[in-house]
């Protein structure tokens, strides 16, 4: 027995000597990327529940077996793996999730360059952080909050502008900065921005079609780059780079709303209701590092509405007539003929003690100007003591209380639009050896239905056929939205030049729907949904890149030469007949000057086409397309360890408007150690896009007191352009200069840039007032009418602009103790963008004395001041292993009323929005957050009464000029799931 026992122990002995044998101790210091220790890592086996943590100076030391891996991991901080293979000491170094050290695309060419070391302003900005801590979903909104370069805002009563935010950079224009996905050109949305917002006359691009959730980062390059890019580059670049991570599962549920003062009409509560679900997925391809990763995300917003009460009038006694009819289930379209005796016995049914032998002048009276004469139901007009008109007499107090209605029945909907949409993207890496050859591909798809609302049409207007709608009608647009694209290439190496072959392909499809609305002039044939057409913007780019980085000449050379092929086509689709018609009162579409309207009882003409947004006709409907060809040289090199200068230049040359050249020159010098002086001087253009050289439609615009009016877009080679000498769009062209400092100190974990700018823009495209014909049945009278419009509007190189300012970032780092990072970012921007010189003009508009409709005073405002010029964020997250706190600041400068009326132009001050979220890691899969944006449900200024702009309490806030929004407080949840 006891031989047994001694040979088992024997056994034992052999076996735990054999495993002692492989285990080793392993020890080091685990630092930043500044060399500074790193004390609470985690450092544990892969696999096992075995593990440790640094020490204040960062040291660890562990047994290990040669077999296994070693993870490193610090909140704020990339993990680290390291495989074990004998050696017992292993110093790490661990990176900052994204941080102004990581190797970027943009801006420069040379592969070895940092966001500190260029020769040009970059900002990095970590996404994955942003959507996990805070309370923006969208693109537009996550960088209008982090990025004070940056803005964009919802938009309201601005027809597709509603569904689509324009975005700029450094207070220009929404077309005047290139968007890039992973460093290659994305195409534009096929909206132009033509109604009353920031960006009038302009087309961006479409930033809310990419999920936040397929993004790793975006590089902001705020230096114009036209040189470098192509055509748009003149205020920066953006560039997104897509996520490339594998073998893990992040879900993202989101889900808010506003809980505000102001909701719901400014009765206080709950409103504007959001959710959004996202999830990204990544797989490892082959065993050379490929990728597929993959993103969906899917998204529910629902409107809400601040304005509290509509204040003027609603109906007359005309609409008291009708009432009585109606109730008396009399034909409401009877009272409209020329046989008055049913409107004078509802009348006098009424107490309106009319005559019974009275005719419909004599109900009506004559609307002739001073020669005017009231009837039984209108009074006198005047202007200036001058009697210029007739207008039916108001009943508004008493058909309210008889109809049992309230002022807020006739409420437009004045706040966010409503969405819902889907999105999908795709990532793809896939190395074809070993010797650097790499076949990659992404695209994406998106897919959005939108609704808002317009102008609400009252009883009392010759615009509402109260047959159909006794008590007026709230019109709706329904927007369809889909957008796609696709990019291929394969790059490596040539006789060691980097050579990169690709191909990018993208379209943007905007559809309108317009519900609960009415043609008028149709009277009661007329649908009350239209299908009123849409347009298409569709790009496809051929870009071969050269490279190659000399490290044995003087201190490293880079020389990057490439060319680039672009097709573009834009494209209007008309919509039904309905849509766009306007019709005589026998049913007839109106296509000659002699036919007239259907009248109103009061004799005013009932304007055509679907109320809200007139569709387009087949005369809107075109398809055009260019093409571009472009050759570009750009050379970086390190003269020594502390001189950087770089040159570039491109050629561009288009099929429609000719050809340009520009250039860049940018150096860097270190004048310590860790401190960087940079300056850059360039010339850059924009071609106008298609979209500017050949959009024409007729849409409902209201004036600054809310009058409706038929206003045409014609395009510039219209015979309208010519009549008034407006001559044929050109290229803008710019030159601009940056000078600024890096510097950081490593002992402070503190990194600060500054950076001045100042851009020159000349022949800038902008989108003209409203012409009106004289009204005498002159060729301009004439066009109007054939566009069923009275007035007319045109895209136009008017003036010439400066812009100057300067963007200031601090990034700051702390460790409070083990595991606890305080990271700290303030940013600021202080811009003012100013028309310069005499408005360009042509002879006949000066002999016309139109110049100041050429350039209007409220385009002047759009263009200078009714986006904050200045804007400043104060960002802390504070992480632990379990929790985190992010706390966020932002103040907006003040802004302007865009409006004609110098006096009405009021002054909206500046504001603190705050945000703030918790967030609690209940497992190493699933962290909880909640939170708030705009914690102290913050709103801009008020609209005064004194100004005359609230147009009878539609707006009692601004649409003009956007700081922020008007939505208040927002509360959220949000749920993060990460499979590993």
């Amino acid at each position: 027995m006891n031989s047994k026992k001694q040979f088992l122990l024997a056994i034992l002995s052999l076996f735990t000597m054999a495993i002692y044998a492989q285990s080793y101790q392993v020890s080091g210091t685990v630092v930043d990327s500044d060399s500074q220790p790193l004390p609470g890592v985690t450092v544990t086996i892969e696999g096992t529940s075995r593990g440790t943590t640094t020490d204040f100076d960062g040291n660890y030391t562990i047994k290990v077996e040669s077999s296994e891996n070693l993870i490193f991991s610090y909140v704020g901080f990339n993990d680290k793996k390291l495989q074990m293979d004998g050696t017992q000491i292993f110093n790490v170094v661990l990176v900052s999730g994204v941080s102004l050290n990581e190797v970027v695309v943009i801006g420069s060419r040379n592969p070895n360059r940092t966001a500190v070391d260029t020769a040009v302003p970059v900002d990095i900005i970590d996404v994955t952080e942003l959507i996990t801590a805070g309370p923006q979903v969208n693109l537009n909104q996550i960088l209008n909050y982090v990025a004070p370069s940056f803005t964009s805002n919802t938009q309201t009563i601005s027809d597709g502008t509603d569904h689509i935010d324009p975005a700029s950079l450094r207070g220009l224009g929404p077309d005047q900065v290139l968007v890039l996905i992973n460093g290659k050109r994305r195409h534009n949305s096929s909206l132009v921005n033509v109604n009353g917002t920031f960006g009038r006359g302009s087309v961006g691009t479409d930033l809310n079609a990419i999920p936040a959730a397929s993004i790793e980062r975006i590089e902001v390059l705020r230096d114009g780059a036209a040189a470098q890019y192509g055509s748009d580059a003149i205020a920066g670049v953006i560039n997104i780079v897509l996520k490339r991570s594998t073998d893990e599962l992040i879900l993202n549920v989101t889900s808010g709303a506003n809980f505000s003062k102001n909701a719901n009409s400014q009765t206080g509560g709950v409103d504007g209701e959001t959710t959004n679900v996202s999830a990204n997925y990544g797989l490892q391809l082959g065993d050379k590092g490929g990728f597929i990763n993959f993103t969906g995300d899917f998204d529910v917003r629902e409107d809400y509405n601040r304005m509290k009460e509509w204040e003027g009038d609603i109906f007359n006694t005309y609409n008291t007539i009708e009432r009585f009819a109606n109730n008396a289930g009399y034909d409401l379209s009877k009272l409209l003929d020329d046989d008055v005796s049913d409107v004078i016995q509802y009348g006098n049914a009424a107490g309106l003690g009319l005559d019974p032998n009275a005719t419909k002048t004599d109900l009506i009276g004559i609307n002739d100007g001073i020669n005017s004469v009231a009837g039984s139901l209108t009074h006198l007009t005047f202007k200036d003591g001058i009697i210029n008109g007739v207008a039916p007499n108001d009943n508004t107090t008493a058909e309210l209380a008889a109809r049992g209605l309230e002022r807020s029945d006739f409420n437009m909907r004045v706040g966010q639009s409503a969405l819902r949409g889907g999105r999908f993207f795709a990532n793809l890496s896939l190395p074809l050896n070993d010797d650097g050859t790499e076949f990659y591909s992404f695209a994406g798809i998106s897919s959005r239905v939108g609704n808002s609302a317009g102008f609400y049409r009252l009883p009392n207007q010759s615009r509402t056929y109260t047959p159909a709608y006794i008590n007026g009608f709230l019109p709706e647009i329904n927007s369809a939205i889909k957008d796609k694209s696709f990019a291929v290439g394969i790059k490596g190496k040539i006789n060691d030049w980097d050579v990169d072959f690709s191909n990018t392909y993208g379209k943007n499809e905007f559809l309108y729907t317009i519900g609960n609305t009415f043609n008028a002039s149709m009277q009661n044939a007329s649908p009350t949904t239209f299908d009123a057409g849409g347009f298409s913007f569709a790009q496809n780019t051929t870009n071969l890149d050269v490279s190659k980085f000399y490290d044995d000449v003087m201190s490293g050379v880079n020389v990057a030469f490439g060319a680039e092929y672009r097709v573009e086509n834009y494209e209007i689709v008309a919509g039904e007949q309905a849509s766009y018609a306007q019709y005589t009162a026998n049913g007839q579409a109106i296509t000659l000057a002699s036919q007239n309207p259907s009248l109103d009882f009061f004799g005013a003409g009932r304007p055509g086409g679907s109320q809200v947004f007139p569709g387009f006709s087949p005369t809107n409907e075109l398809t055009r397309g260019r093409s571009s060809v472009a050759g570009y040289l750009d050379v970086e090199a390190d003269i020594s360890e502390n001189f950087l200068l770089s040159l570039a230049t491109r050629y561009e040359d288009y099929s429609d408007f000719g050809s340009t050249l520009n250039f860049k020159i940018a150096s860097r010098i270190k004048a310590g150690e860790n401190t960087n002086i940079r300056a850059a001087f360039n010339t850059g253009f924009r071609a106008p896009s298609l979209h500017q050289l050949n959009f024409n439609s007729t849409s409902t615009i209201f004036d600054q007191n809310g009058n409706p009016q038929e206003v045409g877009t014609f395009a510039n080679d219209s015979r309208a352009a010519k009549l008034l000498g407006i001559p044929q769009l050109k290229e803008e062209t710019s030159s601009s200069v940056s000078v600024g400092f890096t510097t950081k100190i490593p002992e402070a974990h503190l990194t600060l840039t500054v950076d001045g700018y100042f851009v020159s823009i000349d022949d800038r495209v902008v989108y003209t007032g409203q012409f009106k014909g004289p009204g005498t049945g002159t060729e301009l009278d004439n066009l109007l009418a054939q566009a069923n419009a009275s007035a007319a509007s045109f895209f136009a190189n008017a003036i010439d602009t400066e812009s100057k300012g300067i963007d200031i970032v601090v990034t700051h780092d702390a460790l409070l103790g083990n595991n606890v990072k305080l990271k700290s970012d303030l940013s600021g921007t202080f811009s003012k963008t100013v028309q310069v010189g005499a408005v360009k003009a042509s002879t006949v508009l000066e002999n016309a004395g139109l110049v100041g409709t050429y350039f209007p005073e409220d385009s002047r405002v759009y263009l200078e001041e009714a986006v904050p010029r200045a804007k400043v964020n104060l960002s802390n997250s504070l992480t632990t292993d379990k929790f985190n706190v992010f706390l966020r600041n932002v103040w907006f400068g003040e802004v302007t009323e865009a409006t004609t009326t110098v006096a009405n132009q009021q002054v909206f001050g500046s504001k603190l929005v705050t945000d703030l979220s918790f967030g609690y890691k209940m497992s190493e899969s699933t962290t909880i957050t909640v939170g708030a944006n705009n914690l102290f449900d913050i709103y801009p200024d008020r609209a005064d009464a004194a100004y005359g702009n609230r147009s009878d309490g539609r707006f009692d806030w601004s649409r003009r000029a956007q700081q922020f929004g008007v939505g208040g407080r927002f509360l959220f949840a949000r749920l993060n799931f990460v499979l590993k």
